[in-house]
């Protein structure tokens, strides 16, 4: 069976000028780094073949061996080509790229296909590193069409930028004709974005980076991830690289003679720590929570307090669904393995986003978005469908096609996260999470339900 995996994202270009690029897999190397080659035997047509070279060296080394050349299968100039790799030793590859007119840019899509009895590990091995980092690798098309920032665009500072939702938005701003500035604790040269290091708590040179002629906007996504075991050392950890990188960036802001245009300040829906039935929303009060939880996420708000910003969020984000995420990847795993049920009682709450709509929503409180103003202070990034863990499990397992599955007791999962050092109550515990603020504005979600986003994020 056909499994089709699919990509897209608006680029602020006409589809003539990308074409130049999409339209001739000689150029694919130059927006994706899976591919080290590829060269046409003859002018881009249907029928005309080609090699392409995937990266590493034992990669390339078994691609030489086994492959034979691709052929271009449909082109319709400066909107779609549609190419098919043979994979041995019974399957193919196809990919698909299309560009459709969209307002003042056009909407790329890549669609990569994998049928035939290699389908399946053609897809684990290939199709893994060309759909890697896929937003990213939209970006790099961006840039290499030719991509700049206007004169007078927002110029953003995204913090902690290097990690999964800052790659992410560095990337589609980067699509959307912004300037994008990454303030990361170790330069990655794989990314296509302008890198300055920092240290995550005090000010340094990089604060030049907050001083740019136009307008500027700061993104602080900053802080270690929450997937860890729960001792009191890895809780302060936790804390202190948010608490830290906050303050360090109000100080920095504080020594500019102006305020910056837009302040977005990352917070999570785990302030709320395990509420149980209680209905979450931006005028919940705080309870006296979980040390992993509340315990971080309460003094990270306190320290983004003075903070000189024209308009600024606290952005109180639920579990964001995104393919490429450790989240999703590991239900995913798990239901597939045979182990989709539900955890502990099943009882507890799962509030989510996908990974559009909360760009969607990062653009609005950048003011980027004229048909949404959003109000300033805190606002909770999450769909208006929660759903509970057993309606989660059982939506993964239908839709991945897998049989009802035993739960899992809590103390088999509290044994587990022991040997996978992580803590059980990111599974054990939930909250109902809903934005009456984002209604009010009149924001509307892409993927407002569970089935809709899974339909998405993962190939059927």
């Amino acid at each position: 069976m056909a499994r089709t995996s699919t990509y897209t994202q608006f680029i602020a270009l006409p589809p003539e000028t990308l074409w130049q690029v999409v339209g001739n897999p000689g150029h694919w190397s130059r927006w994706n780094p899976a591919v080290t080659s590829a060269v046409l035997d003859g002018p881009v047509a249907v029928g005309a073949g080609g090699r392409y070279m995937p990266r590493g060296p034992v990669a390339e080394r078994v691609h030489r061996w086994t492959s034979t050349p691709f052929r271009i299968t449909e082109v319709t100039p400066g909107r779609s080509l549609t190419l098919e790799q043979p994979e041995p030793p019974s399957g193919v590859m196809r990919v698909t790229w299309m560009l459709e007119p969209h307002g003042t840019g056009t909407l790329v899509t890549q669609a990569l296909t994998f049928t035939g009895v290699a389908g399946p590990a053609a897809r684990a091995v290939a199709g893994a590193r060309l759909e890697a980092d896929g937003r990213v690798m939209f970006a790099r098309l961006a840039l290499a069409a030719g991509i700049t920032p206007d004169a007078d665009a927002l110029a953003v500072v995204i913090a902690g930028g290097s990690g999964a939702l800052g790659r992410n938005l560095a990337a589609d701003l980067v699509c959307r004709g912004l300037g994008v500035t990454v303030l990361t604790r170790r330069h990655d040269p794989k990314l296509p974005f302008a890198q300055v290091e920092w240290d995550g708590r005090t000010v340094g040179d990089w604060a030049r980076a907050l001083d740019d002629p136009t307008e500027t906007a700061i993104v602080n996504l900053a802080g270690r991830i929450v997937d860890c075991r729960p001792t009191p050392r890895n809780i302060a950890r936790l804390r202190d690289s948010r608490v830290e990188s906050t303050r360090a960036l109000v100080t920095a802001v504080a020594a500019q003679p102006e305020p910056v245009a837009r302040w977005i300040q990352a917070s999570t829906t785990a302030i709320w720590s395990d509420a149980g039935e209680l209905r979450c929303t931006e005028t919940t009060p705080l309870p006296e929570g979980l040390p992993q939880m509340t315990g971080v996420a309460r003094p990270w708000e306190e320290a983004f307090d003075g903070a000189k910003a024209d308009h600024s969020t606290i952005l109180r984000t639920s579990i964001v669904l995104d393919r490429h995420a450790p989240a999703l990847r590991r239900l995913v795993q798990l239901t597939k393995a045979g182990l989709g049920g539900r955890v502990g009682s099943g009882a507890q709450w799962f509030s989510w986003i996908h990974i559009e709509d909360w760009l969607a929503i990062v653009r609005a409180a950048l003011g980027l978005d004229p048909d949404i103003t959003l109000p300033n202070g805190i606002l909770v990034a999450a769909t208006d469908s929660p759903v509970r863990n057993h309606e989660l499990m059982s939506t993964l397992r239908h839709h991945l096609h897998r049989p009802p599955a035993p739960p899992t007791p809590t103390l088999a999962l509290t044994l587990g996260a022991i040997l996978l050092r992580t803590d059980p109550a990111l599974a054990l515990t939930g909250r109902h999470t809903t934005s009456p603020a984002l209604r009010d504005a009149g924001f509307t979600f892409r993927y407002p339900t569970l089935p809709e986003a899974l339909t998405d994020l993962i190939p059927r």
